[in-house]
Order: structure tokens, then C-alpha cells, then sequence
């Protein structure tokens, strides 16, 4: 269990080519609505190596929900009303 998540094996095994690159498959990809140029942030947590699309949030408090961009900033609809 990684984070309060239960990990679950998906049964592909990949290799790491010569210049540390893997390919994730298409159905895991079109599971997790990952598309070609998609950002994925990548953590660590002892010997395990996870990959999370990457959703930017809110500036103040981090909410990847409900996120307008403002004078360039991602601004979440409760920090706006709460800014107002």
C-alpha cells in the first residue's frame, strides 16, 4: 500500500532501453486518459517509483478542481470568491 492506495500489478513487464526510457501501453494509457505530450510527475517513496499525471493546481491551496487561470495564475473557484 502506497499513499492509502493498494498497489495493483497490471502484469506488463518492461525494460528500461539505453537511454532509461520505457513505454507505458495503450491500455493503460487510454485507462488513465494519458495522451501523447502529457505531463507525468514522478515520485519516490523507498524502492518504488510511481507516475502521476500531472494537474496543476491552485496557487494558494493546491486544488487541481474548478482551477481558472487569472493574469497568467491557477486560481481555484473557493480561493477567487475567498480573494473577493
Amino acid at each position: 500500500m502506497i499513499g492509502g492506495f493498494e498497489m495493483k500489478s497490471i502484469g506488463v513487464v518492461r525494460k528500461i532501453d539505453e537511454l532509461g526510457r520505457i513505454v507505458l501501453p495503450i491500455e493503460l494509457r487510454r485507462t488513465l486518459e494519458i495522451e501523447i505530450g502529457d505531463a507525468l510527475e514522478i515520485f519516490t517513496e523507498s524502492d518504488t517509483i510511481n507516475l502521476k499525471k500531472y494537474q496543476p493546481g491552485c496557487v494558494f491551496c493546491g486544488d487541481v478542481n474548478n482551477v481558472q487561470i487569472i493574469k497568467g495564475k491557477r486560481i481555484c473557484l473557493g480561493c477567487r470568491a475567498e480573494l473577493r
